[in-house]
């Protein structure tokens, strides 16, 4: 458009000098026939010949610069050919959904997820990386259309009397009208624009599922975080049993003293003992406050926030059931794995929008207005100007740099399906070993529950029989400090299977599919988006073929992006 709206400058200008110095215009120079507006009917009939054959010979040379032998051969990795029956085996267990915090019995924890989402700025980060790709897309869809463009210009000009102007025009103050309107269009013959817009939108949607994935990492986040604190009450409350204990020790050890079976080594030893629980559960109060504060910072609130935060109360989960068809439906059920899939597809579109440079692009521009020299003759028939023709680009010869970007884009292309490939073979192996560690820890768990009830039955006996005057305070000790451990062994364990549920969940999806059934993250696409997605997905998902040639996607990929 700009280039027309030029032209129209210089033809004004021309006009302009000519009126101004009474020479003949540049096109009144010209022979009758060549002026009239079927201007090649003047030429020759060997000339008329010869035009057609420029045209042919120009699109011969554009050949020159081709992008034959760049090619990929990568190609995203199928869940069915990753193993993982054996692993994971189906058991008919539901994915997760959006509630998934309600399944551990605490209020407090879905209440502190909800307020996270509010208040993250990693959320609002998240969010402006979507506009801003929202915003692109925009960009793109506009590139389709024709554009119109409208200009006025007034210039106060003194003319040079020393220049091309005579007197006594030259030395003079001169007012200059000029109002255009001008158009251009890009048709896009080789659907470079429309590569470029289903880029675009394969871009956007992958933003809006890497925008899922931050608040699945923050609601998942603040979970664990949370059993943190719960894990430190546990604690407490074990450290401040074992000092209760303690302190009746010393008071049988005290009365054993007054009876002459024990002396001032065994009182003094049983303080000590109560001094170091004193001092471990000091510790455990310390670690209590550092966790309110990342609970506070994950709140997104100040450190005063966490000291609000009541205990938890969570609860334990059973054993875990697999849900049927894992690897082929976790594809859409995990926010990272659908955004990398969307970048393997805006990638792809790159590719093909960087193929269109190779060949000729065509533009139509149309332009009109007025121009005059002062206002009473602006408006008048005899001040307009117009222009109207069609721009060809041929790429003839670039010294490589097409081809260049060509690989470029290839790389691009293929760095995106490896992050794809590796994201899902990092989403089942981090299931798998989720799924392990729950049923290690559920194990342990067993084993820790009977070890702690026979260190209690020990304890209870060496109790009673220190009471008696049959031991020493030295097996009340060793029992004592057997129970301490096989409980806290207890209470880790319990923390830990939490922990691991809190990760399978992620691991899953953490509810993605749920909270938004097409699969892109994307719940407040406009419908305009939504369009173009579908075209994209239905026009233009294959992958870039071998020596630039159309094709279908290549064995082993998805035919079309996440949906």
């Amino acid at each position: 458009m700009k280039s027309s709206l030029s032209r129209l400058s210089r033809l004004s200008r021309l006009s302009r000098l000519a009126r101004l110095t009474r020479y003949p215009s540049p096109r009144a120079a010209l022979p009758a026939s060549a002026r009239a507006p079927g201007a090649n009917a003047g030429l020759s009939g060997r000339a008329r010949a010869f035009a057609p054959a420029c045209m042919v010979a120009a699109l011969a040379l554009a050949g020159c610069v081709n992008y034959s032998g760049i090619h990929s051969d990568k190609t995203i990795a199928s869940p069915d050919t990753l193993s993982s029956t054996e692993t994971l085996p189906a058991q008919g267990g539901a994915w997760p959904d959006e509630q998934w915090a309600a399944q551990f019995g605490d209020p407090q924890l879905q209440a502190l997820i909800d307020e996270a989402l509010a208040d993250s700025p990693s959320i609002a980060d998240a969010q402006a990386r979507l506009a801003r790709a929202a915003a692109y897309s925009q960009g793109a869809r506009g590139r389709l259309a024709p554009r119109v463009e409208a200009r006025y210009a007034l210039t106060r000009e003194l003319l040079s009397s020393n220049a091309l102007y005579p007197e006594p025009y030259g030395g003079q103050w001169y007012t200059e009208n000029n109002a255009s309107i001008g158009a251009t269009w890009d048709l896009d013959l080789w659907g470079r624009n429309r590569a470029s817009l289903r880029q675009a939108i394969s871009e956007e949607k992958a933003s809006a599922a890497e925008a899922q994935a931050v608040r699945e990492s923050i609601s998942h986040s603040v979970a664990r975080v949370y059993n943190e604190l719960a894990h430190e009450y546990a604690q407490y409350d074990l450290i401040a049993k074992e000092i209760q204990r303690r302190k009746e020790i010393g008071e049988m050890t005290r009365a054993r003293v007054g009876a002459g079976l024990d002396t001032q080594v065994e009182v003094r030893t049983s303080e000590t003992n109560v001094a170091s629980s004193d001092t471990a559960l000091a510790e455990v109060e310390g670690r209590m406050a550092a966790t309110r504060l990342r609970l506070a910072a994950l709140l997104g609130k100040g450190p005063d926030r966490g000291n609000t935060i009541a205990r938890p109360t969570l609860l334990a989960r059973p054993a875990v059931a697999l849900p049927d068809a894992l690897p082929a439906n976790l594809v859409s059920r995990r926010a990272d794995l659908v955004a990398a899939r969307w970048r393997v597809d805006a990638a792809s579109q790159g590719v093909e929008a960087k193929k269109a440079d190779f060949y000729p692009n065509l533009n139509l521009s149309a332009a009109f207005g007025f121009d005059a020299f002062g206002f009473g003759r602006f408006l008048q028939f005899g001040s307009r100007q117009a222009n109207v023709g069609p721009a060809l680009n041929l790429p003839i010869f670039d010294a490589g740099a097409l081809r260049a970007e060509l690989r470029g884009r290839y790389a691009d292309y293929d760095a995106a399906v490896a992050n794809y490939n590796k994201t899902l073979i990092d989403a089942l192996s981090e299931i798998a070993t989720q799924v392990a560690g729950i049923r290690s820890t559920e194990q342990q768990r067993e084993r820790a529950q009977r070890a702690f009830d026979a260190a209690a039955e020990a304890y209870r006996l060496a109790v009673i029989r220190y009471r008696a005057g049959l031991s020493t305070q030295l097996q009340v000790l060793n029992a004592d400090l057997n129970q301490l451990n096989e409980q806290q062994r207890l209470v880790d364990l319990n923390a830990i299977r939490v922990d691991q549920q809190f990760a399978l969940i992620q691991a899953l999806g953490g509810g993605f599919a749920d909270r938004h059934g097409d699969g892109d993250g994307d719940g407040d696409s406009d419908s305009a988006t939504q369009g173009a997605a579908a075209t994209a997905t239905t026009s233009a998902t294959a992958v870039p073929a071998r020596d630039g040639a159309a094709s279908a996607p290549p064995a082993g990929a998805a035919t079309r992006p996440p949906a």
